[in-house]
């Protein structure tokens, strides 16, 4: 309750938090819009495999989840730093570029990042300090990986929509 009451009555560091859990949760939003496609296809495929009854061991493929293994230049593999890794100012430091390689980085992950900050910022300033900012934030954080998702593959992953039909259900109650 301490917390509650001090972010009450400084908005400047609640906006302020906000923001930056947006920018970082912007980061995550990259991983979840690249890698959740991926793990479906696999498991789409093991299925089919179990199904035609294909023998498994045809697959050497290495655990791929939203954790493992860790992010990776796309052009030379070189692994990512937790310095290279801030959400947009590691992107302005690199200029852009991968450290090892010196390929350019695409521009979509500090966009993501930024409008997840961008509206994290907005959700803050228009519900300020209250249960209704604790709820909106993960809706909107959810709609963005949506977003991205369905605009590259065309899927709206149910591991996704559901919780957020559900929060979504849930806080419509209150």
């Amino acid at each position: 309750m301490i917390l509650f009451h001090y972010l009450q009555s400084n908005p400047l560091i609640f906006l302020t938090f906000c923001t930056l859990i947006g920018l970082s949760v912007g980061s995550f939003i990259n991983v979840v819009a690249y890698r959740l496609p991926v793990m479906l296809e696999r498991d789409w495929k093991s299925q089919c495999r179990e199904l035609l009854d294909v023998d498994r061991a045809e697959t050497t493929e290495e655990p791929f989840t939203l954790s493992r293994p860790r992010s990776r230049c796309p052009h030379c593999g070189h692994a990512i730093r937790w310095r290279e890794n801030i959400p947009v100012l590691s992107f302005l430091l690199l200029r852009g570029r991968c450290s090892a390689c010196g390929q350019t980085i695409s521009l979509r992950y500090p966009i993501v990042e930024t409008v997840s900050g961008a509206l994290s910022l907005a959700v803050a300033w228009h519900f300020g300090v209250s249960w209704e900012t604790v709820a909106a934030l993960p809706l909107t954080w959810a709609l963005i990986a949506l977003s991205l998702i369905d605009f590259d593959h065309q899927i709206l992953p149910d591991s996704i929509v559901l919780p957020t039909l559900w929060l979504g259900l849930i806080v419509s109650l209150f």
